[in-house]
């Protein structure tokens, strides 16, 4: 193999692992905002009056149920 063909091949190699770890962190980022969203919405619940969860039709028990539930505990994911 010449030289140019191991540089371009070396070079296409490396460029496919950069668009792969940039790909692996692009995901990584989309899924911590997940979790840190699903856990803001989580305490938001919490944070609910009786009245306003009347008002939703949910009852205390139910929004304790859910937020009590891990950050991780996605359940778009199922």
């Amino acid at each position: 193999m010449n030289t140019q063909k191991l540089t371009s091949h070396s070079f296409q190699s490396a460029r496919a692992a950069n668009l792969s770890a940039a790909s692996l962190l692009s995901q990584v980022v989309q899924t911590l905002r997940r979790w840190n969203q699903l856990a803001r919405q989580r305490r938001q619940l919490a944070s609910l009056s009786d009245e306003m969860l009347k008002d939703i039709g949910r009852s205390r028990a139910d929004i304790e149920w859910e937020a009590s539930r891990p950050f991780w505990d996605d359940p778009d994911r199922r």
